[in-house]
């Protein structure tokens, strides 16, 4: 059981023990995919075999659901210190963009504006809304996250009267940079421009306060650093995104407030824009997961163990021969890329996969290995990572010594198979 008030050392083992999937290696990719707790996976089969047992067509499920639609939506706001009516749920941080990208009301002529370290999520919805409304598209140079100051200058600068959108992550996907948001935010306010973040990198790595970015949108997934299942996100938007921001989807909710919006009320909340047909489950154990995070990791506890890790874990790489540091030190979350001379990414991630089983990614971007720092991990998998790195890094492919592969075989393989 994990509690917060647990010593540390305890509270890891706990921690761990709740995440199976940090077991079968050292789990450095939750910037794709995070470990599902133990107690997420259980809630969701809960459900799967309640649905098997009795079926999806019952009134009082749905009627269920719709409570747990609200308790998703009251975990998410408050990672985001932020109230329920402020929370849409979505699909993916994609989605998300989507959302807020043809939410502005774009007439031939007007501009946005983003950087030229985007994930193709955030990029996607400026080049649709581009190709198809006659909207300008700026890039920014942000040089790979490293000098805020530098950033706000070059964002500001490439402000026009024409500009309608500001669209950049919070955390870049590529070097894992922090970027200057809460500053950028109050460049955009000032002149009147709609302000869009992707938080894909930072909501439930990193303390995301909504109302301190001052963004009109932030959108963030739930199967990475909120350890939810694959398929979830959520929205989250401002008063001004409430009342004013064009729908791009409309469904059951939005005709159920189309009376009032027609008499001149606001709308009611962020749930108008919100699709509809959410996988129950998987909307259950997002709520789960966020929950267990909040309530039994601790969020403050959580970010100052991985922040802190991950600081650590990148300097003792930079310190190693033959590394170079993709991200800056200086301004980094929990992601971490560097490059090690004489090898590419894949032949990295394949041979730390082998001697260690490390389970990285490549950010071909960078020409980089990215890993994720969790709070999960443990101080003892990293060293174990750096030293491989260390070995690596004093070899080539060529020359390093090889060692037999290992084969993982299914807990039912026929003996002898």
């Amino acid at each position: 059981m994990v509690a917060p008030l647990q010593p540390d050392p305890e509270k890891l083992a706990a921690i761990r023990a709740a995440l199976p999937a940090t077991g079968a290696g050292i789990y450095l990719n939750t910037g794709t995919s995070g470990p599902l707790p133990a107690a997420t996976v259980r809630a969701m089969r809960e459900l799967e075999d309640w649905e098997e047992r009795v079926g999806r067509a019952d009134p009082a499920g749905w009627d269920a659901f719709l409570e747990r639609m609200d308790e998703c939506r009251g975990v998410l706001a408050a990672l985001l210190s932020a109230g329920p009516e402020s929370i849409a749920l979505t699909h993916s941080t994609t989605d998300g963009m989507n959302i807020a990208t043809w939410g502005v009301d774009w007439r031939p002529g007007d501009r946005a504006l983003t950087t030229n370290a985007e994930h193709p999520g955030l990029l996607g919805p400026l080049v649709a809304v581009r190709d198809r409304a006659g909207v300008a598209l700026d890039i920014v140079d942000v040089e790979g996250g490293g000098d805020p100051a530098l950033i706000q200058e070059r964002i500001a600068a490439a402000m026009t009267p024409r500009t309608r959108l500001v669209s950049l992550s919070h955390v870049l996907w590529t070097t894992g940079a922090v970027l200057p948001v809460v500053e950028i935010g109050r460049i955009a306010r000032e002149r009147g421009v709609w302000y869009a973040v992707d938080a894909a990198q930072s909501a439930g790595a990193i303390l995301v306060d909504a109302e301190a970015i001052g963004a009109d949108f932030i959108a963030f997934p739930g199967q990475k650093w909120l350890l939810g299942p694959e398929g979830t996100g959520a929205l989250w938007a401002s008063p001004r995104a409430v009342a004013e921001a064009l729908p791009v989807t409309a469904g059951w909710l939005s005709f159920a407030t189309l009376d009032a919006h027609a008499r001149g009320d606001r709308w009611p909340d962020a749930r108008r824009f919100e699709a509809t047909n959410y996988h129950k489950p998987s909307t259950v154990g997002l709520a789960r997961s966020v929950g267990w995070l909040e309530m039994h990791v601790g969020l403050a506890w959580a970010f100052e163990r991985a922040g802190r890790i991950a600081r650590a874990t990148a300097a003792r790489l930079a310190a190693v021969p033959g590394v170079t540091l993709v991200t800056p030190q200086e301004r980094m979350a929990t992601l971490v890329s560097f490059r090690v001379q004489g090898w590419t990414p894949l032949e990295l991630r394949e041979e730390l996969s082998r001697r260690v089983f490390a389970i990285t990614r490549t950010v071909a971007a960078v020409d980089a290995l990215r890993i994720s720092v969790g709070f999960f991990n443990s101080e003892d998998e990293l060293e174990r990572f750096a030293e491989a790195v260390a070995e690596l890094a004093r070899h080539t492919p060529a020359t390093l010594p090889r060692r037999p592969a290992l084969v993982m075989l299914p807990s039912d393989a026929a003996p002898g198979a």
